[in-house]
């Protein structure tokens, strides 16, 4: 079977050393390590990773070090990010969330995991999103917190 291809946003990286996201974040990484799946990392992720501590930095690095896969910023990516702020679907100062849902529609990973609960996930967002990609022509985008995404240590 197919393992299914996980972009990741900043916030779960970032999440593995905080608190209230370690436990779930922790266990998607291991899942990664332990191939389960296949993480799938941007340019824009190893921008927003790069001013920070060099945990963070560190993890990012072991995990481009799997067989992982990197995705880059495309033009068809940049005109669905128009896309979204024609139709206001988040402000602009918010560019970046934007383009990380972008990269993942345009290629067609299996489902984009984030811990932005302000702007990613959330249910009226993500149904603006796809909306937007329906619109494109991209097919839509499902979208998780990493705790509806681990596989719990089991194989299925």
């Amino acid at each position: 079977m197919k393992k299914l291809r996980i972009y990741i946003d900043t916030s779960v990286i970032g999440g593995c050393f905080d608190p209230e996201f370690k436990i779930w974040s922790e266990a998607l990484i291991e899942d990664f390590r332990q191939r389960r799946y296949v993480p799938v990392l941007s340019a824009v992720t190893a921008a927003e990773i790069d001013p920070a501590p060099a945990v963070v930095k560190r993890l990012h690095q072991q995990l481009l070090a799997l067989p992982a896969e990197e995705v880059a910023v495309t033009d068809e990516a940049l005109l669905l990010v128009e896309g979204y702020m024609k139709h206001n679907v988040l402000g602009t100062r918010f560019y970046n969330d934007m383009l990380h849902i972008a990269i993942a529609t345009v290629a067609e990973v299996d489902v984009l995991v984030s811990w932005n609960f302000r702007h990613i996930v959330r249910l009226d967002k993500i149904r603006l999103f796809n909306a937007v990609n329906l619109e494109h022509g991209y097919k839509t985008l499902l979208i998780y917190s990493p705790r509806e995404v681990i596989s719990y240590g089991k194989e299925e």
